[in-house]
């Protein structure tokens, strides 16, 4: 298990899962972003082991949830390093209360995260999909289109909303306005 973590982690650090996962051309991220006019990033948390959360899994209580390992925690940083030498600039930054999706946001060092219930994972139950589906639209619609905003969250939420399903640390460009998404790459 700890070979397999390691020689993970060295094709993450090496640009291999991006590259692999592309569903798009190799063109920089601010490219990627004008193809549909894109204000909002919808990205998954990085690297946290295992599947859905612990039956003792309490929302306030990060001992509680399933988090980023060291794979993660260096996944994120990279993904922000890439998008801080991007010529992408992020003007708010969202995300799930969830641990690891806040721990992915603060690692990226693109600014202050703010949390959002409407970003918060419906999976297993934990919180209403319909209600967090229907913060999200709020939220999404009273974006401006001229600013870009960056939110943090799960598989879940990126794929109810743009029918495309990303893995940990995967990035989804979405106009709020169109309804177009386009799954991106930040290399």
């Amino acid at each position: 298990m700890l070979v397999r973590n390691i020689l993970f982690a060295i094709f993450i650090m090496l640009g291999g899962v991006s590259k692999s996962l592309a569903t798009t051309d190799k063109y920089n991220i601010a490219e990627q972003l004008a193809k549909i006019d894109a204000n909002v990033l919808l990205m998954r948390h990085a690297i946290a082991p295992g599947f859905g959360d612990p039956n003792n899994f309490v929302i306030s209580r990060c001992n509680t949830q399933r988090n980023l390992d060291a794979i993660g925690r260096s996944q994120a940083a990279l993904l922000g390093q890439n998008l801080r030498q991007s010529s992408v600039v992020v003007d708010k930054i969202y995300s799930s209360h969830w641990c690891r999706c806040l721990e992915t946001a603060k690692l990226l060092q693109l600014g202050d995260v703010e949390k959002f219930t409407g970003l918060n994972s419906f999976f297993e139950g934990h919180v209403d999909r319909d209600q967090t589906l229907v913060l999200l639209q709020d939220k999404l619609t009273s974006l401006k289109k001229n600013s870009l905003s960056l939110m943090v969250t799960h598989q879940v939420v990126i794929q109810a909303l743009t029918g495309i399903g990303v893995s940990s640390g995967g990035v989804v460009a979405y106009n709020s306005l169109t309804g177009e998404s386009l799954n991106i790459v930040v290399k």
